[in-house]
């Protein structure tokens, strides 16, 4: 029972990553629904971070009002750089590729984001290569098989596949925004805010990472990087959107997609991944965007009368092989670490000699009392004179105490940094 428990346990971070990915997939078709019924995709972005603060805010204040850490200027800089590459800048590059491509093209670019993060982890010194161990060379092999997945799949068309006759058309014909041709121009820029987002969304896991290292309260975290992702969303919205109509919200399509947007992805949501980062690091939780990908790759023809090739598909199990791969790496990485653990504990170091303390009380001239304590290390041989022991022991005991306490300190130290150096 209790390896069943342990097993559940070290799947918890996998199955709420699938989740994730599984809610993402999701904003994809609200998305594409706010599109095609006439909404800014600035506004949306706006709606989005400021649902979401409402929402996470008041359950910060509930669930942390007494285990907070304490609010420092780092922190605060740091929240504002989630805000600001986590938040603002990576949907609107997002939202702006999809509104220049499609929903599968957007997507697909999305998946550099795991070769992007490892790059950019590797030189803040939160990944290390490990090119002579067989765990580094999976994940670098992994993400190169996931890369080269989205890229097939983005990239090569082939055969068209049918799924069967059942179909769920969102879209309304006369006003869908999928029909239209998109030129070379349109595929680059589009290419390039894709990379945008991916590279932002990927500084923001990093920051995301030395963050909770400083204030390890996910909720307020949270609240905090949606606070700011509102308020640069709502400038930028502004700047860039000069009709008042467009921020009108009533009981359709709009509303749901921006409640569903804030509360559930950018609140619920990362909530989940700040805690993923916090136990398995920035890579493992960037290896996951390829599952989004798999599933807006089935939501487009049931849904958004899209076509499936079988190039998709191809990309598709090239996309779950790199998956797999990469976590097979992590997981062996993280089998070796905690194997360290014990070998280095202080209680590991402790030997086997008994200690005997004798006190003895004397007079001076002055005929004052001294008390002086007497510590004799008994070994194997019993017979040791009690002066010898004193004095050697006096020596050795102050130098093992230092030592130990060096060592407590260090491994205190490396235990900590393993958390974030994944």
């Amino acid at each position: 029972m209790k390896d069943v428990c342990n097993v559940v346990q070290g799947l918890k971070p996998v199955l709420l990553m699938v989740m994730v990915q599984i809610t993402f997939a999701g904003v994809n078709v609200f998305y594409k629904l706010a599109v095609n019924d006439g909404m800014s995709l600035r506004v949306v972005v706006a709606y989005r971070f400021v649902f979401a603060t409402v929402f996470i805010a008041p359950l910060a204040l509930i669930v942390e009002r007494k285990k907070r850490t304490k609010m420092t200027w780092t922190v605060l800089f740091q929240s504002f750089l989630c805000g600001l590459f986590g938040g603002s800048l990576a949907q609107n590059f997002y939202l702006q590729a999809l509104a220049l491509t499609s929903a599968t093209f957007a997507s697909a670019m999305s998946n550099l984001l795991p070769g992007i993060t490892f790059i950019l982890a590797v030189c803040f010194g939160l990944e290390r290569l490990n090119l002579t161990t067989a765990a580094g060379k999976a994940k670098i092999v992994g993400t190169l098989i996931g890369i080269g997945g989205a890229m097939v799949l983005t990239f090569v068309k082939g055969e068209e596949i049918e799924l069967g006759s059942f179909h769920l058309n969102l879209l309304h014909p006369p006003n869908g925004t999928h029909a239209h041709a998109t030129t070379g121009a349109d595929t680059l820029l589009g290419s390039l805010c894709a990379l945008g987002s991916g590279i932002s969304y990927a500084l923001w896991l990093i920051i995301q990472a030395k963050m909770i290292e400083r204030y390890p309260s996910p909720y307020s975290s949270t609240a905090l990087m949606s606070l700011w992702g509102s308020l640069l969303s709502i400038v930028f919205a502004l700047c860039v959107e000069r009709d008042w109509s467009q921020w009108r919200l009533g009981w359709n399509i709009r509303l749901l997609t921006a409640a569903y947007t804030g509360i559930v992805v950018s609140g619920v949501m990362v909530v989940v991944i700040s805690w993923c980062v916090h136990m398995r690091g920035p890579l493992f939780v960037s290896v996951f965007s390829p599952l989004m990908l798999v599933m807006v790759a089935l939501a487009g023809p049931t849904m958004l009368n899209e076509k499936l090739h079988l190039g998709c598909a191809i990309g598709t199990v090239l996309i779950v092989c790199g998956l797999y791969v990469v976590l097979w790496g992590k997981s062996k990485e993280m089998k070796k670490k905690n194997q360290l653990v014990p070998a280095q504990s202080p209680h590991d170091n402790e030997s086997n000699t008994v200690e005997i303390v004798v006190r003895s009380a004397q007079e001076d001239k002055s005929n004052r009392n001294k008390t002086h304590e007497i510590v004799a290390k008994v070994g194997r041989d019993n017979n040791d004179s009690l002066a010898d022991g004193h004095q050697e022991h006096c020596s050795c005991s102050h130098e093992q105490n230092q030592g130990n306490n060096g060592g407590e300190e260090e491994n205190s130290n490396a235990s900590h940094a393993q958390v974030f150096n994944i």
